[in-house]
């Protein structure tokens, strides 16, 4: 992936972490009241902001630090979806997929801790 692709999908995922953070509060607060998981959204939004910002740090560093690049975009998609889903429907199945992100931001975090300055 090049720096330009990543710093723009980087930068999606931020405007898209601001967007459902104000979609939550405005459009969705008597949903998400009613099914009592305003706090859940909260967390979604939170987590999802964090990384994106750090798939923005990272897009455009030498050498391009993939695994850890991917690791956080996933971990947005599957922990963070999972968590607005699970907010919006109820539905606490999904309750079991959220780890599955938070393992993909531990991937991460902890791939930047070993191979940080070395090669991808």
């Amino acid at each position: 992936m090049n720096p330009a692709t990543a710093t723009r999908i980087a930068a999606a995922a931020g405007f898209l972490a601001v967007a459902l953070g104000a979609f939550g509060a405005h459009a969705l607060k008597d949903l998400l009241g009613h099914n009592g998981t305003a706090i859940i959204w909260d967390k979604a939004v939170f987590y999802h902001f964090i990384h994106a910002v750090m798939l923005f740090l990272l897009a455009e560093r030498k050498p391009f630090p993939a695994f850890a690049w991917w690791s956080f975009l996933a971990g947005i998609l599957i922990f963070s979806g999972s968590l607005y889903l699970l907010a919006m429907t109820n539905a606490h199945w999904l309750g079991a997929v959220t780890p599955v992100g938070g393992v993909s931001f531990l991937a991460g975090w902890a791939w930047l801790a070993v191979k940080s300055g070395g090669k991808n």
